[in-house]
């Protein structure tokens, strides 16, 4: 970008989010394409990590938030037992305002010109048809549809492995990994959202949600007219009473000074990335006798499957892998329990264990 601000820079250079290796502002002025990709850590293999197309307020908090993401994705990795680094990238905007052919490949062109160091695949406001494109012009995409070599919808396995994260979660607090009798809350019903209803109808649980769009809402009241009944707002469905087990599925940041407090449920196990508004909120769930789940570690079903489709895309394979979501996730609260701390903080443990044994190999 050459109207990067003075701001952006600062965030850059001064950034607190730890150790990014490489972050590239890319624009193109032809398509409106405004775009940051942040390399986060190669130590375990090419970054691997989705493209977020979002309205953001400023360009520095789009690069905070590829940063964050970024981050993020390296520990995720780390945790699936996959052979990726961490990376993000966002692109600045509306998709349903900008979003053309023309700027999807050059964006393209921009990972392209990482020379695979970086991997990208689908996120918010992205989906297969746009990775389609994007392949065009860059053969570090997956998340492409089967036709075009591709994996599909990463989105089917993410909801798995959410589902994995819940019955461990209900293993560890309760003695039994079924949800059935259950309360479960999920805030954001779209991509992943709308699969993890399903398995948790089929598991007998049942299910409140909400959602910012009235549309994905009436779409799962239609879908499943008993055992699933509506919140107003997220607000609301976290103060539901008698409440189990509450899943944040949208946007990161969803615990925070103001929510935590007034959780009813027992059990944080959701879909949304960087759920922890700033530090010391695993504390403050913890204190409140709140089991939190690590999102990087049950969220991690669908990197699972676009990092297979490198390989050649095997479904059951990638399946049975985010079946061990299930045990990974009773590993980390057992960690956190001999170690005395919360469980992000034992899996931020393991996952730097491993980044840091990679780079002594390397």
């Amino acid at each position: 970008m050459t109207d990067v601000t003075d701001g952006v820079l600062h965030t850059l250079f001064h950034s607190d989010q730890g150790g990014h290796e490489q972050v590239v502002l890319c624009q193109d002025r032809a398509s409106g394409l405004k775009a940051v990709i942040a390399i986060h850590s190669t130590a375990l293999g090419p970054a691997l990590g989705g493209t977020r197309f979002y309205p953001y307020a400023s360009e520095e908090q789009a690069v905070a938030d590829a940063l964050n993401l970024s981050r993020g994705m390296s520990y995720k990795n780390a945790m699936a037992g996959l052979d990726h680094g961490g990376g993000k990238a966002v692109i600045i905007g509306d998709p349903e305002q900008i979003k053309s052919e023309a700027l999807l490949l050059a964006y393209g062109r921009f990972v392209a010109s990482l020379g695979g160091r970086y991997v990208t695949a689908c996120d918010v406001g992205t989906y297969v048809a746009d990775m389609d494109v994007v392949a065009r012009e860059c053969r570090w995409t997956t998340g492409r549809s089967p036709e075009n070599g591709g994996a599909g919808d990463s989105s089917v396995l993410t909801a798995y492995g959410v589902f994995q994260g819940m019955r461990a979660s209900a293993q560890h607090l309760w003695g039994d990994p079924t949800l059935r009798g259950r309360k479960v809350g999920i805030a954001g019903v779209g991509k992943v959202g709308h699969h993890l209803v399903d398995h948790l109808r089929e598991d007998g649980a049942e299910v409140v949600i909400t959602d910012v769009r009235d549309e994905s809402v009436r779409r799962i009241l239609d879908k499943h007219p008993t055992g699933v009944t509506a919140a107003t707002d997220t607000e609301a469905l976290i103060r539901t009473e008698g409440l189990d087990i509450y899943a944040p599925c949208a946007l990161g940041g969803a615990l925070n000074d103001a929510s935590v407090p007034v959780l009813t449920a027992r059990i944080v196990c959701g879909a949304a990335n960087n759920q922890l508004a700033h530090p010391g909120v695993e504390k403050d769930l913890a204190d409140r006798g709140i089991l939190y789940a690590p999102d990087y570690v049950v969220n991690a079903g669908g990197v699972i499957q676009v990092a297979d489709e490198l390989h050649g895309f095997d479904f059951d394979r990638c399946k049975a892998k985010a079946t061990k979501i299930f045990d990974t996730t009773l590993d980390i609260f057992a960690r956190a329990k001999e170690d005395g701390i919360p469980p992000a903080a034992a899996a931020d443990r393991i996952a730097e264990q491993r980044m840091a044994e990679a780079r002594r190999r390397g």
